[in-house]
């Protein structure tokens, strides 16, 4: 920050005067060094002792315009997290912004309760591993396994709610909402009914994502939802030869070996099936049989393309006996590789696999990336493996149990977990061992090749076990029917950023399938659907409230867990013998599923709360992270859809993912990232929100958190501020012998702001911005553009400090009571624009200056129209830019700001308007003349420099880099309308080669062309450019070296405490070189020092200056001097 604003001037010891800052602390003084997280910590225990938050809420009565606000629920078995701090975060400031804005936005807080993440903290808790521990004979019973759930699962709500306060997010959670209240539950089966009823809701056998871990199945979705549930897995890939039941080629001694390739040897005794693209070009290649693989001198099938990549095993050169397309090997029959489904009891009409097994069907997934081009299929363990063999008749066979270990149906692998039972099954392959022995070895599959595979696995969201895919009965929610109206539903959505809405979720939307939503477990949501227990007597119930099940089980409903959901038992009324019961199955829902239902569970509809819901429906707003375009924001836009036929919300901002220091994710084990609670004890929880909201992360990038990085956000921002309450309470106690109390600038007061007259043209400027301040940001926030409000408020705050206060300092020291008036009302309204953003030490700065209640109970704020002042704003925008021009070539040139120069040119579009600014600007860059001219008659001469970046170009663009080069060198391009660059001589497929500017290819910089070594030039945004005469003459280094002094005695007064108003004696020792300079300009430096008498000893020898400053003390009756010496 300028030195107009820090803490560079000397404070007082004792007070004088009686109006002082901070209003709302009488007696207390505005600490120039603050602990921010000391001040924060005394803001949120007056916001609790003053209901400040209930007050923002009731301040906004009905009839009001509402805010409604969904806020996703977090599970408590966990403490909460970098995620749940950021999401935090961007829920509070929307919901101040909003409150602000005139709506009542009410907060009420949620909490998810049910599902694998609570099971596994209970089995956790248990000492579970197996969950058949909970089910089987002796084992703990669901009951009590429920019961530590129900325990468990609200563990930390007193942490969490201690982390949420302490980040200053103000939620309701007298007020919250549980997935596990029986009216919530009693919503979510309404739901459930709902679809069934609509035919919706079905039960239904596919292969889905598997745990065999929780034994249980999970939705695609889950699988898509972070970047981290597919890992990196070594697995074993075999290449298998199955032989054909007949040749291909007439006339062939034996029938050929068609290859097959896969990741999952465990899979391979569940093998039905061979899929081939029937499009895609096959041969039939001889081995000749002098060559060391496992099948020299046999004929093989692989596609032509991958013929290559067998070299090994099938020779450099092999000879083709024959091509074909896959069509034509369709309806060929090869022998099983093993036989554990080669009977006639399997291979029936009706039977699984049934009489069409083992056969080449045609699949349109097959592909030539990989493997042989012949794809091995188990429809019990792929999706598009069991839709194929499905429509080619073949039934499906699933050897692997619930827990992923297979069967007594394949006996000598019995027992084994599937992925430790590939190695066996590779090695019986290999060796024609085990069941491979008892296979004809005329017919027996041959292992071709054994191979280590690393390749990205999906793991299980929750237990981080490797996941494989299964045969499955679930029950579906049907997202086919309704995925065209959950597109056009979509465009109803504004999303943030704006790519999400035809992206990454337009097209989860466009190819989403049937939703799982049963899960084989305890804790949960009841599936509310009651079945015959005799297939001789079907009947299918499905119960959507407490009534229903009152009125069919005569039982009072209270709870609708496991197991006393399970003790509802009646008799079937379809069964005229009376002996079938109506039992209920024992899935339960999908944790998603109840999330998905928040919006009306919350509030118990369709039972109560009718019309509250109807009017309250879709939402206004939502935000979490990215991930959760696959997960909540999906399964909220499913269930709205399909039982209300609306979007769910209408607003949503997707944030990134925030990253350890190292770039990786944040991992407790690596403390790869700043402890939160350190943060918050160290810089403060305003500091942790900028630093978040301000960053990219909220535009859908992701954001690596260090410790620099937020403390930067303390000297960037908070300081700044703070800074400048303390500059302006320093200064207003000083006025008069009473201080200076101010309400501000009489806004309404249309003279004030009149060219001629009016306010100190300073003080229009900066009112005028900060008119521009709350109309930017209230448009940003609207639009959910928090990073851009950062942003626009960062730079006011550059405005503020480094050149408002910069400019006008004298007139504050001077006790020009117009300056407070204006400062406080841009203090005023920067709080109330910040409040969302930096809602702690904005409130303390607010009531520090205005003694109110709170910012948050203020409206935004809105300046009237002739505060405006656009051609004041641009003339001194402008100025800005040129002493920030001046002074960077100062830098550059080595020339410090106090040594003054001869002259600054300024070359401008609109001379006239900034001509009236020639003092100030000269004032700033220390020149004693400033010239302005018109940019086009000035007589300089603008030159643009191209530079290629040619790692951005394209492959085809690249091949042609020294051409272009060239053409840069021989100044032989044009630079576009566009923005773009063209090459009219460097052609691309007949074309001149265009680089555009959005491709980041190259850099344009201008420069101003002058020819005078004294000189230095730059360009502005705006098109202007300064010219600084850089020139020193003797007259100009002693002024310079004046200005050295005045700095060299100040530094000493400061570090001598005096007080600003007190003054001195100097004595000034000096090389003897600089005496007649520091004599010339004794009176300036007397002048800017407040000095009463100085004298000048200059030293032979000496070769720094020496200052020794004497305070002087006036009193009744004698003068007393204080000596300080540098």
């Amino acid at each position: 920050m300028a030195d107009t604003a820090d803490k560079t001037d000397e404070t007082t010891d004792e007070r004088t005067g009686a109006a002082f800052y901070p209003l709302h602390r009488p007696g207390q003084e505005v600490d120039p060094s603050p602990s921010f997280p000391a001040i924060e910590k005394d803001v949120l225990a007056y916001w609790k002792e003053n209901d400040t938050f209930q007050a923002s809420i009731d301040n906004r009565n009905e009839p009001c315009d509402e805010f409604v606000f969904y806020d996703g629920p977090p599970f408590a078995n966990g403490l909460p997290h970098y995620g749940h701090l950021l999401t935090g975060y961007v829920k509070d400031a929307v919901g101040r912004f909003q409150t602000q804005k005139g709506r009542r936005v009410e907060r009420r807080f949620g909490w998810d309760t049910h599902g694998l993440p609570a099971e596994l903290e209970a089995q956790r808790l248990l000492g579970i591993d197996d969950v058949t521990e909970i089910t089987r004979p002796g084992g703990i019973g669901i009951e009590a396994f429920n019961a530590e759930c129900r325990s468990s699962v609200l563990r930390y709500t007193k942490e969490w709610e201690d982390y949420v306060t302490r980040q200053a997010r103000w939620v309701d959670f007298a007020g919250d909402y549980k997935t596990l209240d029986p009216t919530y539950m009693e919503s979510v089966i309404w739901a459930f009914k709902s679809l069934y009823d609509k035919g919706l809701a079905y039960q239904g056998y596919r292969v889905l994502p598997y745990c065999w871990h929780d034994r249980t199945p999970l939705s695609n979705h889950e699988l898509k939802m972070d970047d981290d549930i597919y890992q990196d897995r070594q697995d074993n890939t075999v290449t298998v030869g199955l032989r054909l039941e007949e040749p291909l080629r007439a006339g062939a001694e034996r029938p050929e070996l068609v290859l097959i390739w896969t990741t999952t040897p465990w899979t391979l005794p569940s093998n039905l099936a061979i899929a081939v693209g029937p499009d895609i070009e096959y041969a039939v290649v001889h081995v000749d049989e002098e060559l060391d693989s496992p099948v020299a001198g046999q004929d093989v099938v692989i596609a032509v393309d991958l013929v290559g990549a067998y070299a090994r095993e099938l020779g450099e050169d092999p000879a083709v006996l024959a091509r074909c397309k896959g069509s034509d090997l369709v309806g060929a029959r090869y022998a099983p590789i093993f036989d554990y489904f080669d009977d006639e009891a399997h291979r029936a009409e009706g039977a699984a696999p049934g009489p069409n097994a083992w056969t080449i069907i045609a699949g349109d997934f097959v592909t030539t990336s990989d493997g042989t081009g012949l794809v091995h299929l188990a429809p019990a363990f792929g999706e598009d493996d069991m839709i194929a063999c499905t429509e080619a008749g073949i039934g499906t066979v699933v050897p692997v149990d619930e827990g992923g270990v297979l069967t007594e149906e394949v006996r000598d692998y019995a027992g084994m977990q599937v992925f430790e039972a590939n190695k066996p099954i590779v090695a019986d392959l290999r060796d024609s061992t085990g069941p491979l022995a008892r296979r004809d070895a005329a017919r027996r599959a041959v292992l071709v090749r054994q191979a280590s595979y690393v390749h990205s696995y999906p793991h299980c969201w929750r237990c981080r076990k490797p996941l494989i895919y299964k045969a499955v009965s679930s029950w579906f929610v049907r997202v086919s029917a309704i995925r065209d109206r959950m597109v056009e539903l979509n465009q109803d959505i504004d999303w943030y950023p704006g790519h999400i809405k035809d992206g990454i979720f337009g097209k989860w939307l466009a190819g989403a399938r049937d939703w799982s939503i049963s899960r084989n477990r305890f804790w949960g949501a009841p599936i509310p659907v009651w079945r015959s227990d005799d297939p001789r007597y079907p009947r299918e119930d499905v119960y959507g409230s407490f009534a229903e099940l009152e009125r069919d089980f005569g039982v009072k409903v209270t709870d609708l867990h496991r197991p006393f959901i399970d003790t509802l038992v009646r008799p079937n009324p379809d069964d005229p013998t009376g002996r079938s019961m109506m039992r209920r199955i024992p899935d339960v829902l999908d944790c998603w599923f109840e999330s998905g239902s928040m919006p009306f569970a919350q509030v118990h509809y369709p039972f109560e709360n009718v019309e509250w819901f109807e009017s309250h429906n879709p939402g206004d707003f939502i935000v979490e992270y990215i991930g959760q375009t696959r997960g909540w924001f999906y399964t909220l836009h499913v269930l709205a859809t399909a039982l209300f036929d609306r979007p769910a919300f209408t607003s949503c901002v997707s944030h990134g993912i925030l990253l350890g220091n190292d770039g990786a994710k944040m991992s407790k084990s690596l403390r790869n990232y700043p402890d939160v609670s350190m943060v918050f004890d160290r810089d403060g929880a305003d500091a942790m929100r900028w630093f978040l909201l301000s960053a990219p992360v909220m535009r859908g990038g992701n954001l690596v958190v260090t410790d620099k990085a937020i403390r930067d956000t303390v000297r960037q921002v908070v300081l700044p501020l703070w800074n400048t309450w303390y500059f302006f309470a320093l200064y207003a106690g000083q006025v008069g012998e009473t201080g200076y109390v101010t309400d501000g600038v009489d806004l309404d007061d249309a003279s004030l702001f009149a060219k001629r007259g009016g306010l100190h043209v300073m003080d229009r400027y900066v009112l005028a911005r900060t008119k521009d301040l709350a109309e930017t940001v209230a448009a940003q926030m609207d639009g959910y553009d928090i990073t851009g409000a950062c942003a626009t408020i960062r730079d006011f705050l550059d405005v503020l400090t480094n050149w408002y206060l910069r400019t006008s300092r004298q007139r504050f020291t001077d006790g020009e009571t117009a300056a407070f008036d204006t400062l406080a009302t841009v203090l005023r309204v920067l709080t109330e624009v910040m409040a969302p953003l930096a809602p702690l030490v904005s409130e303390e700065i607010w009531r520090g200056l205005t003694g109110g209640r709170s910012v948050h109970l203020t409206d935004w704020p809105v300046l009237p129209v002739h505060v405006a002042n656009a051609e004041l704003v641009s003339a001194m925008d402008e100025a800005r830019a040129a002493v920030s021009a001046a002074l960077s070539l100062r830098k550059a040139e080595k020339l410090r700001v106090r040594q003054p120069l001869r002259s600054l040119t300024v070359a401008t579009a609109d001379p006239a308007g900034l001509a009236p600014f020639r003092e100030l600007v000269a004032e700033e860059v220390n020149v004693k003349e400033v010239r302005v001219l018109d940019a086009e008659s000035a007589g300089y001469e603008a030159r643009a420099d191209l530079s290629l970046n040619p790692r951005a170009f394209s492959p085809e663009v690249r091949k042609l880099t020294s051409k272009l080069f060239a053409a840069v060198k021989a100044g032989q391009w044009e630079l576009t309308e566009d923005g773009d660059v063209r090459f009219d001589d460097v052609l691309l497929d007949g074309a001149p080669v265009v680089l555009e500017a959005e491709d980041s290819t190259f850099t344009l910089t201008t420069r101003i062309e002058v020819d005078d070594d004294s000189l230095a030039a730059t360009m502005l945004p705006s098109g202007a450019f300064v010219v600084l005469d850089t020139a020193l003459d003797d007259a100009l280094e002693a002024e310079g070296w004046a200005r050295d002094l005045v700095r060299l005695v100040q530094d000493e007064r400061k570090a001598a405490g005096l007080h600003v108003g007190d003054r001195i004696r100097l004595e000034l020792r000096v090389p003897e070189d600089k005496g007649a300079w520091t004599g010339a300009h004794l009176d300036l430096i007397k002048r800017e020092v407040g000095c009463v008498d100085a004298s000048v000893i200059a030293a032979p020898g000496a070769k720094e200056p020496i200052a020794t400053v004497e305070k002087v003390v006036e009193m009744a009756t004698e003068t007393t001097v204080e000596t300080g010496e540098a």
